[in-house]
């Protein structure tokens, strides 16, 4: 059987402690965040500050952001077509439909190939 750490009648370890400190004035703040200044290095003090103006920064970037409204949603527009299309009505509207998509692809591969020219990529 194990032996008990306290013999006797129980007790409380921190009896005599008070949980929570003592309130403390702004001039004892002051204080201490003077003496804690005058320890350190002048390099510390800088990181320090760094360090603390990006990290709030970034908090302040993530406010704004949630600031900002988003853009309203766009319609999207469905062509209805009838049911009686025949197969061949839609073969030709297939084409002319490819036939845009092609040309809307030559375009923007011209204009990726100027820039590639202008750059000299080969």
């Amino acid at each position: 059987m194990p032996t008990p750490l306290v013999s006797g009648a129980p007790r409380l370890y921190l009896g005599g402690m008070a949980i929570f400190p003592r309130p403390a004035t702004p001039k004892a703040l002051w204080q201490d965040v003077r003496a804690f200044v005058a320890q350190r290095q002048r390099h510390e003090l800088v990181f320090g500050v760094l360090s603390v103006a990006i990290t709030a920064a970034i908090v302040f970037a993530f406010y704004v952001d949630s600031r900002v409204k988003p853009p309203p949603p766009e319609p999207v527009f469905v062509q209805s077509w009838p049911e009686s299309r025949s197969d061949a009505e839609i073969i030709a509207q297939q084409k002319i439909d490819q036939a845009r998509r092609d040309a809307k692809a030559a375009k923007r591969q011209a204009a990726f190939q100027r820039l590639a020219d202008r750059l000299g990529i080969e």
